[in-house]
């Protein structure tokens, strides 16, 4: 009787265990077809009102006194299409209650518009812009998050557009002035806080914080619960 030839080879039995390895080091993630569901309705229902949007004509721009808004996230936007995706991109509002701020001019607005069922915006005043700055103000060296309280830090990287201390940066940004995209952009979005005992409802949405959209200057009182 002749020995049965032995078709497994060392380089497949390696193989094998590796992806057995492989399988057992990363869990399956199973997504219910209720997600599915709900995440297609969502890109449609965004789709369709930003379709319907575009087919409006634009409304009029604030008033020439309203020149800066405060725009932060206060709802999720898993399944969102990919056109608000870009926008919540482009306005740095990546995590859920995370907030910057914007000039207003015709772009800007027709962006805010596209993001309503997910951003509160509004023209915030003095001090909630101070205290923002104040409080939660960080920049970005290298891949630390560091916060706004050295005036020299500042100078040395905001000087060369007049900016050399914190009251400095919070007038610019306030008044939206030449230097406002850079002092914008040297700012990190501000990441807001809830409370832990904050009441919510049914579908686990803060109350107090009301609805998405355009909240006018009701956006400082949304700014002082979340600062």
């Amino acid at each position: 009787m002749l020995p049965r030839k032995d078709n497994s080879s060392p380089m497949l039995g390696d193989s094998t265990a590796r992806e057995e390895k492989d399988i057992k080091g990363k869990p399956l993630k199973f997504k219910r077809l209720e997600d599915f569901l709900k995440d297609s309705h969502r890109k449609h229902r965004d789709e369709t009102r930003i379709q319907r949007s575009q087919q409006r004509t634009p409304g009029p721009l604030p008033p020439a006194k309203n020149r800066l808004a405060f725009a932060v996230r206060i709802r999720e936007i898993k399944g969102v299409s990919p056109k608000v995706m870009k926008m919540v991109h482009m306005l740095r509002l990546r995590k859920i209650f995370s907030g910057t701020f914007v000039k207003i001019n015709k772009t800007s607005v027709a962006m805010m518009k596209m993001l309503e069922p997910y951003v509160a915006w509004g023209f915030p005043n003095l001090k909630s812009v101070r205290e923002l700055i104040l409080k939660r103000g960080q920049t970005r060296v290298g891949r630390r998050r560091v916060p706004l309280t050295d005036n020299t830090f500042i100078e040395q990287h905001m000087g060369k557009h007049g900016i050399i201390c914190l009251e400095d940066l919070i007038h610019e940004i306030y008044l939206v002035g030449k230097g406002f995209r850079a002092a914008n952009n040297f700012l990190l979005p501000f990441k807001l806080s809830v409370a832990r005992h904050a009441a919510k409802d049914k579908a686990g949405l803060l109350k107090d914080l009301g609805n998405p959209g355009f909240r006018n200057t009701d956006i400082n009182a949304i700014v002082r619960q979340l600062n």
